[in-house]
């Protein structure tokens, strides 16, 4: 991987990449398990129909694409650990006066939430800033695993909870519940051992570094591969929302798809997060990556080309949910090798990649449609599995032939 000037680290013994697990929660929690979870059967409860809930919860997940804009102060002024405990604390205390409004729909509500899941996201890029500082390879690779497993893992557990105790609860008691999601698995940030950082500098001096390390990320020419493998369309998991809707074409009944879909689907990403953890440290992340959108792709291949039938749909959809899973944990050791050092600016330039990363799950949730307009059910999966497939075997050439990480000279 590309370093700008190396720093003095904790041995990686003591890097602790399980902690990931806990400290991603505060975002997942409010990103998947609120905005893109709960939030709609909530609004509904208070008489807010789908059109306008969508609308709401379209408005919600903005910051995700765009949270780059203002995570770069966690690289600033606290150390990163102290970052993600304030920003959780934060998030939860407005998410305690947002559920106390009269409606969650009202005005004041939405720019509560909306502002609670922006100081959310700090988690997100603080979490990023210190996984680029660890040493080891395998500690990565590990914080990786756990940072996609905790995320699924807590976010589920999040829209259970919300769902399940939303008609037993108020809806103020209910925001204290949501507080306590948010705020405490964060406080594992205070076993993080002691997080390397640049010496202080002068201001000038600090810009100078600054601008040096996103040279050094993204104005290289060995940028524009990392660049592709996070944007091109292996690995979006845009077929997760959609693979319900094909269930009925398949003969699959409605009690099965929330069985396969829901909970067993849950765990079955969850496995695929973990998994990651058992691929050697010497196959590089973004070739790993590239197998594992391959054999992704594979899988939705199924769906394409197999009978359609109750097996071949449950088949499908078990291996497309472990796969995407590994996907996603290994997408995070992509950012990480992407990133290099993190130095002063790991958690700004951790954002960006992150943001990037987004972009395919949005144009192929598009293009996955199109492809089930023009050519039906078969379609749907095809044109995700023919795209994801000879984009993951390009690249995948290209990094075989680039062995070694790139590397950058230190300024």
């Amino acid at each position: 991987m590309h370093r700008s000037e190396p720093y003095p680290a904790p041995p990686a013994v003591k890097e602790r990449p399980w902690l990931f697990a806990f400290l991603i929660a505060p975002t997942a929690i409010i990103d998947v398990g609120l905005v893109n979870g709960a939030l709609a059967f909530l609004l509904r409860r208070e008489g807010i129909g789908p059109a306008h809930s969508s609308a709401l919860i379209a408005l919600l997940t903005i910051p995700h694409t765009i949270y780059f804009l203002w995570c770069p102060v966690a690289d600033f002024w606290l150390k990163r650990r102290s970052w993600i405990l304030l920003s959780s604390a934060a998030a939860a205390g407005t998410m305690i006066v947002a559920f106390r409004q009269s409606s969650l729909a009202s005005p004041w509500a939405i720019r509560l939430i909306l502002l609670s899941y922006c100081l959310s996201l700090l988690v997100a890029a603080s979490c990023g800033g210190i996984m680029g500082s660890f040493v080891s390879e395998v500690n990565r690779r590990r914080a990786g695993s756990f940072y996609q497993a905790g995320s699924l893992a807590f976010s589920a557990i999040a829209v259970f909870s919300l769902v399940g105790l939303a008609g037993h609860v108020t809806l103020p008691t209910l925001g204290w519940i949501l507080a306590a999601f948010v705020f405490l698995p964060a406080l594992a940030a205070l076993a993080l051992p002691p997080e390397s950082r640049p010496p202080a500098q002068a201001l000038p001096a600090t810009f100078v570094r600054i601008a040096h390390e996103f040279r050094v990320t993204f104005l290289r020419w060995d940028a524009i591969p990392y660049t592709l493998l996070v944007t091109l369309p292996m690995c979006s998991g845009a077929m997760i929302g959609l693979l319900p809707a094909l269930a009925v074409d398949f003969g699959v009944s409605g009690a099965q798809v929330a069985w396969i879909n829901g909970l067993a689907g849950a765990l079955l990403t969850t496995l695929g997060t973990l998994s990651v953890s058992l691929i050697p440290a010497r196959i590089r992340a973004p070739i790993a990556f590239l197998l594992a959108g391959l054999a992704n792709a594979a899988t939705l291949a199924i769906l394409a080309l197999g009978p359609m039938r109750p097996a071949i749909y449950f088949t499908a959809t078990v291996l497309y949910l472990f796969t995407i899973g590994a996907c996603w944990a290994l997408f995070t050791g992509v950012a990480l090798e992407f990133l290099g050092d993190s130095g002063k600016s790991g958690g700004a330039r951790y954002s960006i990649i992150n943001s990037l990363g987004n972009l395919p799950v949005a144009y192929m949730a598009y293009l996955d449609g199109r492809g089930y307009a023009h050519w039906g059910t078969r379609g749907m999966p095809a044109i995700d599995a023919i795209l994801s497939a000879t984009a993951a075997s390009l690249l995948l050439l290209y990094f075989l032939a680039h062995r070694t990480p790139r590397q950058v000279a230190a300024s």
